[in-house]
């Protein structure tokens, strides 16, 4: 990775900064460390939303707004107590209803190890000058962590919702670490739609809503808004249906009433263009309406016209006999009095209740259930043994290409067995070679996990792309110390559940909680718990092989044990032996 060293001082206000300072620039590589939009290998060295070629397909309004970086943001890993961002932009767009942080500023989160359920703010210093080709600088001071190592946390840079990026640099001090997160190949969400969805008129680039959607849900969303121009062109949806995405959502009527009598056309082409390559749903979505339309007759007609030439193009869709669309209601939206801005465009009240209506629908069209004890969330609380989001990165490129005949999902004790995708540690490869020879197996363990984490791993692809014919499930230890028995057993069911949801061709076996030293009690009340509850039926069986790995007094057998918890090689062959009749 190249890296800039240089001192810095700087005296704009606060922003005053004398150190030796390492430069990364987010476009190094050959493909860009940038999520948020399709086509990033082709854009490799630009920030725009649609590719190069779009620019002569795409009215010429179109394609100047889609070089705005709305929705587009940078992961990385970091463990510096001030982090400095400077930014060139080839303009300045400059909006009535909006601060200039949100149209030519950037917008920095952060989660620790364990993966809050929502990213945190972070405050910064900063200084946006007017004009264009001069350095937008914004700096993170005093940056505290609280994880259960030194290697920082995940942050997110959310860039400019109204202006063109030109050059970005994220700098830490040189005794500091910087580790950009991979790029996930996870499906997106694409939104096609309008100055709202582009994020007009959010107080900063993460408050638009589709960012919201993207930081609540830890889905990669694009944003397609293009401001007053999401008119359904023909060109922008030959251009959508190229994403391979897990949903599309169309929400363009505020902008179609000066079309409003090809509504129904430019909808349902859009629709049967998306359906001819991608059966992933469609998510049809009304006009929000308008503050000023209880007070102003014409206004209030654009919102009731183009959701009447909606209602009749989805109507005119399910009569195709078009499978796979949806509808989403301005009722659903719920915009209040207070949540409008300037009459139309949403303020971050209006913003955060778009985000509400969208969680709620999207959870519900991709089956998510969320658990509110287990709200699905990544974690890195191993960094120093692997990278939690790699291994997450390498599972899904696994599925594809090797279609796996067995997966095993599970925690550390699955992780560190043996398998692929490979891990340098593990302590069981005879054993495992031996139990699957002649098989196809994806090792899904990731240590360190919990109920949460296999949650999020499951609702983001990990048993996508794959036909497994056996499941086999380990998890639960590592909820112990956080959770009941009984929370753990609504855990272990509800991931059950969703196994059964997304692979009903699957074997599914649930394996009792093994024990651990000190435990051993609690874990046997817990695995007669789950006994009683889960409910067995077909294509499930709960295997309790725990006799097996302790002694006549209940206490664990030292012997299998590398640490009261791990099992060492003579242990995974303790286990092996248990499961080989079931993998057959």
């Amino acid at each position: 990775m190249k890296k800039i060293i240089l001192s810095l001082v700087f005296g704009f206000g606060v922003l005053q900064i004398s150190a030796q300072t390492t430069w990364y620039d987010p476009l190094e590589g050959d493909v860009p460390h940038i999520e948020g939009r399709a086509w990033n290998t082709e854009n490799a060295k630009n920030y725009h939303r649609l590719p190069d070629r779009a620019k002569d397909l795409v009215r010429p309004v179109v394609w100047w707004l889609s070089t705005n970086s709305t929705g587009l943001n940078i992961p990385f890993y970091c463990n510096a107590p001030q982090i400095e961002v400077q930014m060139v932009l080839s303009r300045v767009n400059q909006a009535q209803n909006m601060p200039l942080i949100a149209t030519a500023g950037v917008d920095m989160y952060v989660t620790d190890c364990h993966g809050v359920t929502d990213w945190n703010a972070c405050p910064a210093s900063m200084s946006i000058p007017t004009n264009g080709n001069d350095t937008v600088r914004f700096v993170y001071k005093d940056l505290e962590y609280h994880n259960i190592h030194q290697r920082g946390s995940m942050y997110r840079l959310f860039l400019p919702l109204l202006s063109e990026v030109k050059s970005l640099k994220i700098g830490i001090p040189d005794s500091c670490e910087l580790k950009w997160a991979p790029v996930t190949q996870e499906r997106p969400i694409v939104v096609y739609g309008t100055s709202i969805a582009q994020g007009i008129a959010a107080s900063r680039p993460a408050m638009a809503w589709s960012s919201q959607v993207a930081r609540r849900t830890d889905t990669p969303v694009i944003n397609l808004g293009f401001s007053g121009n999401a008119l359904g062109d023909r060109e922008v949806y030959d251009l959508i249906s190229e994403i391979d995405a897990q949903l599309f959502v169309i929400d363009c009527m505020p902008n179609m009433y000066p079309v409003n009598d090809s509504i129904v056309a430019r909808t349902v082409y859009g629709v049967e263009k998306i359906r001819s390559v991608s059966q992933s749903p469609i998510l049809l979505v009304e006009n929000c309406g308008y503050t000023y339309g209880k007070t102003n007759a014409p206004i209030e007609n654009e919102c009731v016209v183009t959701n009447r030439e909606l209602k009749k193009a989805y109507e005119e869709i399910l009569r195709r006999g078009i499978p796979g669309v949806y509808y989403m209601t301005k009722e659903e939206i719920g915009l209040t009095p207070d949540s409008q801005v300037d009459g139309w465009h949403a303020s971050d009240l209006g913003m955060s209740l778009y985000a509400n209506a969208y969680e709620k629908k999207i959870n519900e069209i991709l089956g998510r259930k969320i658990l509110s004890k287990f709200s699905p969330v990544r974690q890195r609380r191993e960094p120093d043994q692997y990278e939690w989001a790699e291994r997450h990165e390498q599972i899904l490129e696994q599925n594809k290409t090797t279609d796996p005949e067995i997966l095993m999902i599970g925690n550390s004790i699955t992780h560190y067995w043996s398998g692929n995708p490979y891990c340098a540690r593990h302590a069981g490869p005879k054993s495992w070679e031996k139990l699957f020879k002649g098989k196809r197996v994806s090792n899904l363990g990731m240590g360190w996990d919990r109920i949460e984490n296999v949650f999020w791993r499951l609702y983001h692809g990990e048993l996508d792309n794959c036909s497994p014919q056996k499941i086999f499930m380990f998890v639960g230890t590592n909820n112990l110390q956080l959770n009941s028995n009984e929370e753990i057993v609504e855990g272990l069911i509800g991931l059950a559940d969703l196994i059964k949801q997304k692979q009903p061709q699957a074997h599914l076996y649930v394996t009792c909680i093994y024990p651990r030293r000190g435990q051993e009690e609690r874990v046997l009340q817990l695995n007669t718990l789950l006994k009683q509850k889960m409910k067995v039926e077909d294509k499930v069986t709960i295997l309790d092989i725990n006799q097996k790995l302790l002694q006549p007094d209940g206490k664990i057998n030292e012997s299998f044990f590398s640490d009261g918890l791990h099992p060492n090689e003579k242990g995974y062959e303790v286990i092996a032996s248990q499961l080989k009749e079931f993998v057959k």
